[in-house]
């Protein structure tokens, strides 16, 4: 993320491909195009972002993992809220070339990170088994959720990669936060089951 934001911000030359490539997004808008890319932005309003996470959590719970909810919990409301928080410190100016007007607080995106921490938080949640499927239909969201931010004209690429990097770092410290809760605290079932039979 470093490093991203420093190129982001002082190579010249990787600046104008930011913008030359959001250019290329652009041209894909339409009416149609336009309308699946505002009604995808739309399920990442606020008041929607939180019944999604509302409703990861109670399958969270409901599935008797209880600390896989709390994580969710975190992550989906740190995540979007340090996007915001970080907009305003790293804000720059852009290279726009007359071809885009993006904010200079654009960095992190605030949608792509929302989308990061929704979609990850989803695969946390699904049982194992289902976890492969569970991350591919997440990456496809994730990208899908880009596409439409570059195409509405919202964000920069370089706003939208780091706002998936700022994403995926609050889900990993989550789940890294979980497995060594359970290493130090191991399931009731699993410490059940690890322990020696008795002799009865």
């Amino acid at each position: 993320m470093v490093v991203l934001w420093a190129l982001a911000e002082h190579v010249y030359a990787l600046q104008v491909r930011d913008t030359a490539l959001l250019r290329d997004f652009m041209s894909l808008n339409g009416p149609h195009i336009g309308t699946v890319c505002r009604v995808l932005l739309d399920l990442l309003e606020p008041e929607l972002f939180t019944i999604w996470g509302l409703a990861l959590v109670l399958f969270a719970i409901a599935g008797e993992r209880a600390r896989l909810a709390l994580a969710v919990v975190v992550v989906m409301a740190l995540a979007p809220l340090s996007a915001e928080l970080l907009k305003p410190l790293l804000a720059h100016p852009h290279v726009t070339i007359g071809l885009a007007n993006i904010g200079a607080a654009s960095w992190p995106s605030g949608h792509a990170t929302a989308a990061t921490a929704l979609a990850l938080s989803a695969v946390l949640v699904v049982p194992t088994r289902l976890r492969p499927v569970a991350l591919i239909g997440a990456l496809a969201f994730m990208l899908a959720v880009g596409a439409a931010l570059l195409i509405r004209e919202w964000h920069l690429p370089s706003d939208v990669l780091g706002g998936y990097l700022l994403g995926a770092l609050w889900a990993s410290l989550a789940l890294a936060a979980v497995r060594a809760s359970e290493r130090r605290w191991p399931p009731r079932v699993r410490a059940a089951a690890a322990a020696p039979a008795s002799d009865a």
